[in-house]
């Protein structure tokens, strides 16, 4: 039987074959928690199993991003209750100067392609970047995770979107997320797993992957699959050591539950209207109206090249005096190579705020939420009321959100 990229990676970690509808035992080659939830996954394990809570510390994490460092006396005091119990149990933290942790865990070698991790972060299925399954469950079933190393899973269907043509600047891979968010709907994917593939894909870096991917969870998907090439699994050091055992592609009769075809030539920036991830314009449409704020960061467009994207249209220039701008990069090894790249001190000059690496504005309040009344863009992956603030956020990739930066007003470069 020809499987899915889903199916064969769920099939290893069962030791059998599966369908669509399967309900199995999933073992796990990595889980997580963070600072929002981790404390109360102690709480669990602790209650249920407290001789021994932990197994396999060596593949556990705790990784803190949602406010880093905190900034409300509740997530300072998760923070401490997992440095402590992370101490007693040999439990490896990523502290607040770690980073976005499915970024983290892909970046230093935690989770590679065709592995299973599972964790307290719904946009964890972004490490299907890499040919990953990522899950983002919720506190008792993560703590269950700690103890069992192993989750109940139902296998999903599969939906395979075909990317057909390229694209050039000034668009970027968020703009095909973004169409693609489109094209599928807020529950497009519901409960599926979603590959993307075609020419545009195999040419796109780790970063533009990670794009594409997290923003699955917006369609409703249990996971969004990228096959990775050669370049990605040499990009994540494993060749020469596991690369023969590493599942990197489905079967090429492998079914579907369906196929969709997208064209993404002569595509254009498009920006997400607020309150709906989904409701995709072209950029242009609403060009001229006037922002307040920007924020480029998130795990969505987080990654060094963003912010070097971003950097460039800056240069020499300076963002409009009323708008305050904001970026924040991923993760603190991003952060280090855009200081010592000269990255950080071109968007300084321009008069952006460097913030920690982190969840930013996504996280409820890590920096600058926004204010009643007040206009948004940001490259995060979701706008609904109060996501990031009590303003109006509109979605968008870096390169308009920098340009309109300048402007003070939604532009698209010429």
């Amino acid at each position: 039987m020809a499987h899915t990229l889903v199916e064969k990676i769920v099939g290893a970690h069962t030791k059998t074959s599966v369908k669509p509808g399967d309900v199995v035992w999933l073992s796990l080659d990595l889980v997580t928690a963070r600072d929002f939830g981790g404390a109360n996954v102690i709480k669990h394990l602790e209650c249920e199993y407290p001789e021994s809570p932990v197994q396999k510390p060596s593949q556990t994490l705790f990784t803190f991003d949602c406010q880093a460092p905190a900034n409300t006396i509740g997530y300072a005091n998760n923070q401490h209750i997992i440095r402590q119990f992370a101490s007693k149990q040999g439990i490896r933290v990523y502290d607040v100067d770690g980073g976005i942790g499915s970024h983290v865990i892909m970046d230093e070698g935690h989770c590679v392609p065709g592995s299973t991790v599972v964790g307290t972060d719904s946009h964890l299925n972004l490490v299907g970047a890499i040919g990953a399954l990522g899950l983002g469950m919720g506190d008792r079933d993560i703590a269950f995770a700690f103890k069992m190393r192993k989750v109940w899973f139902q296998v999903p269907e599969s939906i395979l979107i075909e990317l057909q043509g390229s694209f050039d600047y000034p668009t970027t891979p968020k703009d095909v997320a973004l169409l693609m968010l489109r094209t599928l709907g807020p529950a497009g994917a519901l409960g599926k797993a979603v590959e993307v593939r075609g020419e545009a894909v195999d040419t796109l870096d780790l970063s533009g992957r990670i794009t594409l991917s997290s923003l699955t969870t917006e369609a409703g998907g249990v996971a969004g699959l990228i096959p990775p090439n050669d370049e990605i699994i040499e990009k994540l050091g494993t060749v020469g050591t596991n690369h023969a055992d590493l599942i990197t592609s489905p079967d090429s009769k492998a079914k579907y539950c369906k196929k969709m075809s997208i064209n993404i030539s002569d595509l254009q920036p498009k920006v997400a209207l607020p309150g709906n991830p989904c409701s995709v314009v072209n950029a242009s449409e609403v060009a001229g109206t006037q922002i307040d704020s920007v924020l480029i960061g998130s795990c969505t467009n987080g990654r060094y090249e963003d912010i070097s994207l971003a950097a460039n249209i800056l240069e020499g220039r300076k963002v409009k005096s009323r708008v305050m701008f904001r970026v924040a990069p991923a993760t603190k090894a991003i952060y280090g190579r855009l200081l010592k790249d000269g990255v950080l001190a071109k968007l300084y000059d321009a008069g952006a705020i460097i913030i920690s690496q982190g969840c930013a504005g996504c996280a409820a309040g890590q920096v600058g939420m926004t204010g009643k009344g007040e206009v948004q863009l940001s490259t995060g992956n979701r706008n609904f009321p109060g996501k990031q603030g009590a303003g109006d956020t509109y979605l968008t990739g870096p390169v308009v959100a920098a340009y309109s930066a300048i402007y003070g007003e939604i532009r698209v470069p010429e």
